[in-house]
């Protein structure tokens, strides 16, 4: 059962790749034929609705791979499994290809736009993916058959072969083979076990149409309507569905399958037996339609051969108003340059109320212990968090009373050398904390460090020189400089800094966010790669390729109306380089 977990875990990571890279444009959920295989209780579904550009997507990224390592793969060649060795192999020949886009696209069989599935058939793992030259996809199995010694077999099921890969010993009572097929253009990847129905099958093959299908259950016209997504492609797991199948021994395809396999494996003993009482069906459930879903969608897209832009959010549901609302009233501010992929080589973004903290967090709390729960494992949580009351982080926070959040951003930089060792010539930064009275918490934090006791700070923005108090040389070409902003107490260095500063100043403190992340890798990587060229040392090959990796990336996290939201950008260019 191991290797079987493993082998899922393997098409999932590959299923998830090919989610967040393989979205595209036109066309609508209702003209999507393979919806009508995919069963509405799905418990996990990610989906490319629309077809996507993939050609000039690979053109957009391939820059990136120039000059990857051409001993990245030594280690993984060396794994002891033959299905290891299989999947390197694999994905050695698609990094081998994605250098070259058209020589990709050939060597896999893909088109130039795609259309990718995944989904599960209650615990049955489907990847779909279109291959209209099928004959050089097989050429890619035989070139991993022949570099890990695996062999298939030839099968079929309602008219259709399929390729069949064991993925158990010989010796061993559970069986379970990894399938490829190609019907109509596309190419499914799953899996059958000792215990897959024939029929299960052909409708992971797409011989046999789901009888409630996700096609006809309006949930995906439900979920971009909600969240406001673009219909380019949409991804869920569904929390109910799982949580029905873990309470319950026949309430969807998944449950009827656990506990088919339980049966199987167990004698008849059923590892799940423990929730599966009326109290935690009743109350699980609960707590599920509370917390329906984990949806995912694009909200903003746009691929060339240049470059390519796909923003996402990835939402999860609740309809837990106080749980909710308490995470709002945290909510704090973060600065408006941190919304720019562009404008910074590196920042972060901490948004937090901290006077309503202490609160939030104690009605969250509150929450949690009501109504009084008799499924043991959940009555047995809720004891321990019964005792782990939130109400003493007050004496922390109190501290640092009206705080609303804090950035830092990293905006330009130069290394040189001096004397053969590097040396950092000029940092362009911005440090802030952003409050209601910054120069009543500066004064509060006086008494705790005695090197800023004679720093007298004017409200109208003049600033201050740190420089002497922290001791910084003067070849170091730092200048940290201190100051009040309008609500925002700062310290920055350089002319952008100082810029930025400035910026801030016009910016009243708002609750718009809790957290933000990016980074711009090749601008953050090629000063100090410069300076490795310089020095005249050895650059290895995987520290070489991030000199002209042109990509941008950006994090967040934040809570809306519809749940707990995680955000996701990434900017890729095309390298100019040939």
């Amino acid at each position: 059962m191991k290797k079987i977990v493993i082998a899922a875990a393997i098409i999932a990571a590959g299923a998830g790749a090919y989610w967040y890279t393989q979205h595209g444009t036109s066309s609508s959920v209702s003209a999507n034929p393979l919806l009508d295989y995919v069963p509405a209780d799905t418990p996990v579904f990610s989906g490319q609705l629309k077809p996507f550009p993939l050609k000039a997507y690979l053109h957009s990224i391939s820059g990136n791979y120039q000059q990857y390592p051409t001993d990245v793969f030594a280690e993984l060649g060396e794994l002891d499994s033959p299905m290891g060795k299989f999947f390197v192999s694999i994905y050695q020949q698609y990094m081998d290809g994605i250098k070259d886009p058209a020589l990709l696209l050939k060597t896999f069989g893909f088109p130039d736009e795609i259309k990718p599935y995944f989904y599960t058939l209650g615990a049955l793992p489907v990847l779909k993916i279109d291959v209209d030259q099928v004959a050089a996809f097989w050429a890619v199995l035989d070139k991993a058959e022949k570099d890990s010694g695996v062999a298939h077999e030839i099968r079929q099921v309602g008219g259709v072969d399929y390729r069949a890969y064991a993925l158990s010993d010989d010796s061993s009572s559970e069986k379970a083979d990894l399938l490829f097929a190609h019907k109509d253009g596309i190419l499914t990847v799953t899996f059958s076990t000792s215990v897959t129905e024939p029929e299960l099958l052909e409708m992971a093959l797409g011989l046999k149409k789901a009888p409630q299908s996700l096609a006809a259950s309006g949930m995906l016209q439900e979920i971009i309507k909600t969240h406001g997504f673009m219909e380019d492609s949409i991804s869920f797991i569904n929390h109910v569905e799982i949580v029905k199948a873990l309470t319950s021994p026949d309430s969807n395809m998944l449950s009827k399958q656990l506990t088919k396999l339980f049966a199987a494996e167990n004698s008849g003993e059923d590892p799940l037996a423990e929730i599966r009482t009326p109290e935690c069906r009743a109350e699980l459930s609960a707590i599920a339609a509370n917390w329906p879903r984990t949806v995912a969608g694009l909200t903003a897209f746009s691929v060339t051969e240049k470059e390519s832009h796909m923003a996402a959010s990835f939402v999860v549901e609740t309809k837990n108003q106080p749980i909710l609302t308490a995470l709002q009233k945290m909510r704090g501010f973060i600065p408006a340059h941190l919304a720019n992929i562009d404008s910074t080589i590196f920042s972060m973004g901490l948004g937090f109320d901290v006077n309503e903290v202490t609160p939030s967090l104690t009605a969250i709390w509150d929450d949690l212990q009501k109504p009084q729960l008799t499924c043991a494992p959940l009555a047995e949580l809720q004891t321990e968090l019964s005792q782990q009351s939130p109400a003493m982080l007050g004496m922390f926070t109190g501290m640092a009373n009206g705080v609303k959040g804090m950035s830092i951003s990293l905006l330009d930089y130069k290394m040189g050398t001096q004397e053969s060792e590097p040396q950092l010539e000029s940092l362009d930064a911005l440090v802030s904390l952003s409050a209601d009275n910054p120069a009543m918490l500066f004064n509060m934090v006086k008494p705790f460090a005695p090197m800023l006791a004679e720093v007298q700070l004017a409200e109208n923005g003049d600033a201050t020189d740190l420089s002497p108090l922290l001791m910084l040389p003067p070849e170091l070409g730092i200048k940290p400089m201190l100051a009040i902003k309008g609500q925002h107490l700062v310290v920055y260095s350089g002319d952008k800094g100082l810029a930025l500063a400035d910026k801030l100043a016009s910016e009243k403190l708002s609750a718009n966010g809790m957290y933000s992340l990016s980074a711009d890798y090749g601008k953050m990587f090629t000063p100090i790669l410069t300076l490795l060229e310089m020095s005249g040392e050895p650059i290895p090959e995987e520290v070489q390729m991030l000199k002209d990796y042109n990509m941008r990336v950006q994090m967040s996290f934040d809570v809306n109306k519809q749940g707990i939201v995680l955000g996701s950008v990434v900017n890729s260019k095309a390298s100019d380089k040939k």
